[in-house]
């Protein structure tokens, strides 16, 4: 038989292999599902999440409230319209006054005693002006834009905490899937040992209960790849959650899982950045200052108070004449006695004082802990990377040699069944260990406060 030349055959598997890449990309891209980066997850998680869109909201009723308690700054003006229809004797007498419609019949004293019934509508415009009120509005508006800005820090952290759901949620899919892999390719593989257990058993070399056991092994594969793929659904579910989309979208996913890195910080940096940056610590100490605020408040209520106030009034029987007339005024009042009401506002503002800085105090030493527990974890993860990496290596070697062995009679199946499952279990810790690695940066960065949209770029 003629030989194909050597040149021929490197051509030939050249184009098998260019051919059969091919053929992946085209399954590929037949999938029919939507690309999706974890900046995409993030960013469609900031814009959709619930929890973010309530803090909004949270925002925008601050804002409101500044407003509000800005207003009591300016003249409130009132325009007030009234009817009444009276006999009453002293009404009806002052009603025919504010409508300039007195005559001298009016003075008979029968009419005076037994009046006719009259009608009357009034239309009051009134202005009333707060020039100072003892600080109270003033303390109340310094407060309420504190109150805006602690509900922005609260905004900041939900979405803080809504990357870090997402993120963990993109990883914990790729964990499902990589699990699923990790067991459809053991499945082939003891299916192509099953191949060589049933020509050795066909041959005699070996006992039936080695067929059995193969079988069985596969069997326990199978079940192993069921709860797989019904993980992947799970994941799946909790990353759309994050999202804020359908619970039933499917996405392909495109970013892997970063090898992890070298600490550039120590563990006395990050807590460092954690007390400056924390969005919690901040809204705390702007709760501080409202609380401070309170007390002064409380204590000014015991100061006098100006109001100054006008009304201009028409009043008609028939709204053919009109009768109107105005009035200017100034009002001054103290606070005598109040039966300890304001000593006992003193004294509560100043208790809520105290235990916003105990909650202050508590919560530096929790941000202390959960910044140190996520960097150890950190700094274990990545240890346990390199680990693992060897680990599949040693595996793949060993179920080589086991797999030549038991070919060559020199093992019992069960040794192969061990290989397997040892390889299976080494390329699921690995991945898991990078998967576990990326969840304990994003815990740190979520422990230090600066966790953002960028946080696939710079971690």
């Amino acid at each position: 038989m003629k030989q194909i030349p050597l040149k021929v055959c490197r051509w030939l598997a050249a184009f098998v292999f260019f051919l059969l890449q091919a053929v992946q990309l085209n399954a590929a891209s037949e999938t029919g599902l939507p690309k999706l980066t974890i900046s995409e997850a993030i960013q469609a998680a900031v814009e959709n999440n619930p929890q973010v869109s309530a803090a909004t909201s949270r925002i925008e009723s601050s804002r409101a409230q500044i407003t509000q308690a800005r207003s009591g700054l300016v003249p409130q003006i009132n325009f007030r319209e009234a009817y009444s229809h009276t006999t009453n004797p002293m009404w009806a007498f002052g009603t025919k006054l504010n409508q300039e419609a007195i005559t001298l019949q009016d003075f008979n004293p029968a009419r005076l005693n037994d009046p006719d019934p009259i009608d009357n509508f009034a239309s009051v415009l009134s202005l009333n002006w707060s020039v100072y009120d003892s600080g109270q509005t003033w303390y109340g508006w310094q407060q309420a834009k504190l109150g805006s800005q602690t509900a922005g820090l609260a905004l900041k952290r939900v979405r803080q905490q809504v990357i870090a759901q997402t993120v963990k949620a993109y990883a914990g899919l790729l964990l499902s899937h990589e699990n699923e892999t990790i067991i459809r390719q053991t499945l082939a593989t003891a299916r192509s040992h099953l191949k060589m257990v049933q020509s050795r058993y066909q041959s005699g070399f070996v006992v039936k209960s080695d067929l059995l056991r193969a079988r069985v092994h596969i069997a326990a594969l199978e079940q192993q790849l069921l709860q797989a793929e019904s993980g992947v659904q799970v994941a799946a579910a909790y990353l759309n959650a994050a999202m804020g989309a359908p619970i039933g979208n499917r996405y392909e996913l495109t970013s892997d899982l970063a090898a992890a890195g070298k600490d550039q910080a120590s563990l006395e940096n990050w807590i460092e950045r954690a007390l400056s940056e924390r969005p919690e610590l901040q809204q705390l100490e702007n709760i501080e200052r409202i609380a401070r605020a309170e007390i002064d408040k409380s204590r000014s209520a015991r100061l006098p108070s100006l109001n100054l106030v006008g009304n201009y009034e028409w009043n008609t029987e028939n709204f053919s004449e009109w009768g109107d007339n105005y009035s200017l005024g100034a009002v001054v009042s103290v606070n005598l006695f109040t039966g300890h009401r304001l000593s006992a506002k003193i004294v509560q503002a100043k208790a809520e004082l105290k235990q916003v800085s105990a909650r202050k105090t508590d919560l530096k030493q929790g941000i202390r802990v959960q910044t140190r527990q996520a960097f150890l974890w950190a700094q274990s993860a990545r240890k346990q990377i390199q680990v693992a990496e060897a680990a599949v290596a040693q595996a793949e070697e060993a179920l080589r040699i086991v797999k030549n062995r038991y070919d060559s009679g020199l093992f019992t199946i069960l040794a192969l069944l061990d290989a397997e499952l040892a390889l299976q279990q080494a390329r699921t810790n690995h991945f898991r260990s990078i998967h576990d690695y990326k969840v304990a940066t994003t815990d740190l960065v979520l422990a230090a406060g600066v966790i953002d949209e960028t946080l696939n770029k710079k971690h």
